[in-house]
């Protein structure tokens, strides 16, 4: 009998961190060597680490960097994935099913086919168009290679002052690491509070907080140059109103998505700049491209809508789904409630769904309610105060977004919001939710469920 070998398909993976090396082993464990061969290329020098672990480890907390990788380039070249590192992708062309990469050592280029793609070019840090904002001593954080130069740049600078530009996650994690290295810290901020993902009220609690742990906010303030000395590094930062010194600086601004390969390609953006797919993360419209992690916009299960969110969380998830359905499986990414969690110093962040103006600009009528509670049992040693704000629907009662800003114990309690949310639970229904409860825990009432209680009595007196 005459037998003809079928050939192997290829997969490329354009970026080798969580989205894309989650969907590089996921389709690996489907499909061996002989069935898929997969080429993954990576612009950096690391693969598989936690970018959500950078300020911990420039502030202390996590002492060696390598503890930040959950797999090394060797791991997965052991699992037969050819991965190529220090090669950038310069040019996609799906018409005729190729990229062109080039080494970024020698500079050599090359096309490489493929029957299947997968991108997974993250996200890239907001650098204002400013004077100065590339000068020695300014310092982005986004990557493993970002936090070893601005620890380079700490051990060598003699001064002690830092400017922190921004404060969302990254600004406030590290102004967090920062004042963990004896810095004098100040946040240049041009929101009216910190963490514009919450609404003012609650940002307000976090500027109280930070002012407190020896940090000084600045909000309301555009940043308008870079100033340098004779030696032509950063020596402050420029406002409207004034200059503030400074021996580094680290840009907390936020991430747009890292698109500009696919828009050069034609393939389809959102709003945000991030690609759209479908529910089985495929890139609208291509069979055989998919699209995951930072560079891709979602669905948002509460207002419907789709956004833009930088999460860890996400890419592995999106990672998955993409490796089992290019591995020839089935699966789906059905979307996000817009879940976070944070801290600086002592001092937990979290929220989930709707801030105020997210329900305005969707058409949302909505109560919102805010509670004070404890962590644990008032009469419990070392209870802590916790601050808890919910939106509830007008009429329906739908819960919509819930905010949490307390001590410890207070950050992970949005989780039970977080399945509210994407269970479609009202807030009446959320207060019989069976929750744990011993007093070094909770209180009886759990500050949620006050919350919840609240944001139902209001919605039900509104009728």
């Amino acid at each position: 009998m005459n037998m003809s070998r079928t050939r192997r398909e290829r997969l490329v993976v354009i970026g080798g961190d969580a989205a894309g090396m989650s969907a590089a082993s996921q389709a690996r464990r489907l499909k061996g060597p002989d069935e898929l061969e997969i080429v993954a290329f990576e612009r950096g020098h690391f693969t598989s680490y936690s970018a959500c672990g950078i300020p911990y480890w420039v502030g202390g907390d996590v002492p060696d960097r390598d503890r930040l990788i959950a797999r090394t380039p060797e791991e997965h070249r052991a699992r037969d994935i050819d991965l190529r590192l220090r090669t950038e992708v310069t040019e996609l062309d799906p018409d005729r099913q190729r990229v062109r990469a080039r080494d970024l050592e020698s500079g050599a280029e090359s096309w490489t086919p493929y029957d299947k793609l997968v991108i997974a070019t993250g996200a890239r840090p907001i650098r204002p168009d400013i004077p100065g904002m590339d000068v020695p001593g300014v310092h982005g954080v986004q990557t493993l290679d970002d936090g070893q130069a601005l620890l380079d740049t700490l051990a060598r600078t003699r001064g002690r002052r830092a400017v922190v530009v921004g404060a969302g996650y990254i600004g406030v994690e590290m102004a967090e690491a920062l004042i963990n290295r004896g810095y004098e810290v100040t946040v240049v901020n041009r929101g009216s509070e910190p963490m514009s993902t919450l609404d003012p009220d609650m940002g307000r609690l976090v500027h109280e907080a930070m002012e407190g742990l020896g940090i000084t906010m600045v909000n309301d303030a555009e940043v308008t140059k870079i100033l340098t000395g004779d030696d032509g590094r950063v020596r402050a930062v420029a406002t409207q109103d004034r200059d503030f010194p400074a021996d580094v600086v680290v840009l907390g601004i936020g991430v747009r998505p890292e698109t500009t390969l696919a828009k050069e390609a034609g393939l389809p953006l959102g709003t945000h700049g991030g690609l759209l797919t479908d529910r089985s993360m495929r890139v609208r419209g291509h069979e055989n491209i998919w699209a995951g992690g930072d560079c891709v916009e979602v669905l948002d299960l509460v207002s419907g809508q789709e956004r833009h969110i930088a999460l860890g969380t996400h890419a592995n998830k999106h990672g998955q789904v993409i490796g089992t359905n290019a591995g020839g499986g089935y699966a789906t990414f059905p979307g996000v409630v817009g879940t976070a969690v944070s801290k600086v110093c002592d001092l937990e962040i979290a929220r989930t769904g709707l801030r105020e103006k997210d329900a305005h600009r969707v058409g949302l009528r909505f109560e919102a309610v805010t509670i004070e509670s404890t962590s644990r049992a008032g009469y419990y040693p070392d209870a802590s105060p916790m601050t808890v704000k919910m939106l509830a629907e007008h009429r329906t009662g739908r819960l919509l977004g819930v905010q949490i800003v307390g001590r410890e114990g207070a950050g992970k309690r949005v989780d039970i919001a977080a399945v509210a949310l994407t269970a479609g639970m009202t807030a009446e229904q959320m207060t019989t939710l069976d929750l744990g409860y011993a007093p070094p825990f909770s209180p009886v009432w759990d500050p949620v469920l006050v919350a919840a209680r609240k944001a139902a009595a209001k919605v039900r007196s509104s009728l």
